[in-house]
């Protein structure tokens, strides 16, 4: 089963894989760690060979019991003897066996911790490297379950395997020859319900895979509930929503639950019949083996070793529903992990990929068209453009008009459908994205602040950057002052999100991060709509001369931020369907001038009159 959220419209579907060769995968994991898990395997198979010690010492010490009843205590030194020697191997074998299990588990935690972090660490710079469109249909909670509780799934399956599946193995097929070679009728009789068991184990084993994919993805649409609510908890007590949502929880934890309930229910059923074929073997050990002492064909002892050895067999049977249960968690767990895994990146350097050359920074757009979707509509057509350094262009355009989706072009977010994007007269694809993105600086409209202080989200571009390029670039997006005034300055934190930042300050924040690192080619996406426009005009004199050099595009719905714009390009549709400059579009009396002599008039409006002077007699 594969996650449709996963795929995009017109992607060819991702083809299932199998659970064994999902398992195959995840124990090869282990293999990056050989000498741990090759210690972890030993001292397994170590602990489970000397529980085999058991039996046979346990048999011989109610031989040496009964042997010593028969003589009498008179007679029976040398058997007492024999019998308190068999009690100490007894004991020391127990806690060798003891000591291996310990060492055992203590090194197999520590190897598949390691996996584990291994993993966390490819996943998470897998999800750096997919491109936007991934995540612009990729939910993230969906995405934090997968690289959280699926890969304890996997880390968990690693341990079991290492620690109680070949130990099994060893038991079963060692006790079982030694009780075929002792007494072949009993040994038919004491291992029956060893093929009963693996037939109920076989026939629960999808069941409960499916189930537990069922759990994994329903515990994805709980943390997408919770996240939705966390982030929009302002949303939800400003319309009194809290009962709506709760309801909501409810609905998606109670489907948990159930699956939940369906899933304990599988395992133990399987467990159940286990232990009844189990205890109905062990009635048929002692009742026939009874029959054999009392004809005397064997003595107590062999029967108490036969039932020693069955015993023994108890608990390594009962964990084959524990494994089966972590196998079909992980084969479900490894899927949705390695679904992200296996991805590959869209957008990625091409193998002739070569460091961008920043000379002349000239950024051209030629007959450039993009669509989201194979096929869905285009979104741009046939664009076509040129910024020099030192020019500005500006994009003016209804929402929805391609403005911000040409912003998202140039570094490389997403790649056109059709023409090409050059810097400098390289082919952007033929650059790595690490110094294209280095030299390109994208200031969004939506102003994400890290949870750290002003230093740090201001130079996170930069984070070697020196006090004094901090402060200049919050002085020329107009925040310095207002961080001054803070008890802790820089050093103040900013909250989730920026919280304790208002709106206009945030874009401001975001405006002097895209400036500080010094980017050949600037890019302004309707990142002044927040601020007052008196404040606006302060940003934009303290921009110019951080900007002369620079490539600059400046997309706003206030026509007042682009009367300096060298060129101006109106959409439509994904089309340009205007250019020239204020002057030009004004002259030109289409949509341009239409817009502008509308805010012109609101602006008019919207300026307070001037106060009456108080008269006084």
């Amino acid at each position: 089963m594969n996650d449709p959220s996963l795929r995009r419209q017109g992607d060819a579907p991702l083809k299932a894989t199998r659970p064994s060769k999902v398992l195959l995968k995840v124990l090869g994991l282990a293999l990056r760690h050989p000498l741990e898990m090759w210690s972890t395997v030993a001292l397994s198979v170590a602990g489970a060979a000397a529980s085999l010690l058991v039996p046979k010492l346990i048999g011989r010490m109610v031989d040496q019991t009964h042997q010593l009843l028969v003589l009498g205590a008179a007679h029976g030194e040398e058997v007492r003897r024999g019998l308190l020697i068999s009690a100490g191997l007894v004991v020391l074998v127990i806690t060798g066996r003891g000591l291996l299990a310990m060492a055992a588990s203590y090194i197999g935690e520590r190897l598949t911790q390691a996996v584990a972090l291994g993993l966390r660490l490819r996943y998470f710079a897998q999800l750096q490297r997919l491109p936007f469109a991934f995540h612009d249909e990729t939910h993230s909670g969906d995405l934090i379950t997968r690289g959280m509780l699926d890969l304890e799934g996997m880390r968990g399956f690693i341990q079991v395997i290492l620690q109680n599946a070949l130990p099994l193995v060893l038991l079963v097929a060692i006790a079982g020859g030694l009780m075929v070679r002792a007494d072949p009728m009993l040994a038919a009789v004491s291992l029956a319900f060893v093929p009963v068991a693996a037939w109920v184990l076989a026939r629960n084993g999808g069941a409960l895979r499916r189930t537990w994919f069922d759990v994994q993805e329903q515990t994805s649409r709980l943390s997408l509930v919770m996240e939705e609510n966390l982030q929009g908890v302002r949303v939800v007590r400003a319309f009194a929503a809290e009962d709506f949502e709760l309801a909501k929880f409810d609905r998606a934890a109670a489907e948990i639950l159930k699956l939940q309930f369906r899933r304990i229910t599988l395992r133990f059923t399987g467990l159940t019949w286990m232990t009844l074929f189990f205890n109905l073997s062990l009635g048929g050990l002692l009742w026939l083996g009874g029959r054999k002492v009392m004809a005397h064909q064997m003595t107590v002892g062999q029967l108490a070793e036969f039932v020693a050895y069955l015993t023994a067999l108890q608990g390594p049977i009962r964990q084959i529903s524990m494994i089966f249960n972590q196998a079909a968690r992980c084969s479900s767990s490894g899927q949705r992990v390695f679904e992200i895994l296996d991805r590959q990146p869209e957008i990625a350097d091409a193998p002739d990929a070569r460091p961008l050359d920043p000379a002349g920074w000239t950024l051209r757009f030629e007959n450039v068209s993009f669509r989201y979707k194979p096929n869905g509509p285009d979104v741009l057509s046939d664009i076509d453009f040129e910024v020099r350094p030192g020019k500005t262009l500006g994009l003016v355009g209804a929402p929805g008009s391609g403005k911000s989706t040409i912003a998202a072009l140039i570094p490389r977010f997403y790649d056109p459908s059709a023409g090409q994007i050059t810097i400098g007269g390289t082919d952007i694809r033929r650059a790595t994205l690490e110094s294209l993105r280095g030299h390109v600086g994208l200031v969004q409209q939506e102003a994400f602040l890290f949870d750290a202080s002003i230093r740090h989200n201001l130079a996170y571009a930069d984070p070697w950057a020196e006090d004094d390029k901090i402060v200049d670039a919050a002085s020329i997006a107009q925040l310095h002052e207002h961080i001054d005034g803070l008890p802790e300055g820089y050093d103040t934190r900013v909250g989730e999100r920026g919280v304790s930042l208002s709106g206009g300050q945030r874009q401001r924040a975001s405006i002097a991060r895209g400036i500080l690192p010094g980017p050949g080619i600037i890019i302004f996406d309707d990142s002044t709509a927040a601020i007052d426009a008196v404040t606006e005009q302060r940003v934009r004199e303290g921009l110019a001369a951080q900007t002369r050099d620079k490539a600059t595009i400046i997309i706003a719905h206030r026509l007042g931020s682009l009367l300096h714009a060298d060129e101006i390009l109106v959409l439509d549709g994904g089309r340009i369907v205007e250019r020239g400059d204020h002057a030009q579009l004004l002259a030109q009396g289409g949509f341009y001038a239409r817009l502008y002599d509308l805010q012109s008039s609101q602006a008019r409006l919207d300026k307070p009159a001037a106060p009456e002077r108080l008269v006084t007699a």
